[in-house]
């Protein structure tokens, strides 16, 4: 992978191994031409951005062993769409972030200080 940035302008580093996440399906939240859905936010997952995803026709805690997915719970970290996670904010349901696993492309749909508000450790720098 060449490097990518996040969204603080460092090197972009894994938001999840287990369960591995990223449209690569290697830990990073990158994203790439053919990543249509653009996942690169690093979220932290919540019930209640669970419930909303799945009430828009994204459900990420039922397994789905034909793909290998084991199904999302509270607190696994996962790389979800940015117009979703700007979508979830906007009705609040926006879940935490990890900002140093969130590309910086997120920047092109979503303000840095709405991610900074949402980030995991308070960070805000």
């Amino acid at each position: 992978m060449s490097i990518v940035r996040n969204v603080l302008g460092s090197n972009l580093v894994p938001c999840c191994q287990s369960p591995v996440t990223g449209f690569f399906r290697d830990g990073y939240c990158a994203s790439a031409p053919e990543d249509l859905g653009r996942h690169v936010v690093c979220a932290v997952m919540d019930e209640s951005f669970l419930s909303y995803s799945k009430s828009r026709g994204n459900d990420l805690s039922t397994p789905n062993p034909a793909y290998g997915f084991p199904g999302l719970k509270p607190g696994d970290r996962w790389c979800v769409c940015a117009a979703r996670w700007q979508e979830a904010l906007q009705d609040g349901f926006a879940p935490q972030v990890v900002l140093e696993a969130t590309d910086e492309s997120a920047l092109e749909i979503i303000s840095l200080s709405d991610l900074k508000t949402h980030a995991l450790d308070g960070k805000k720098s």
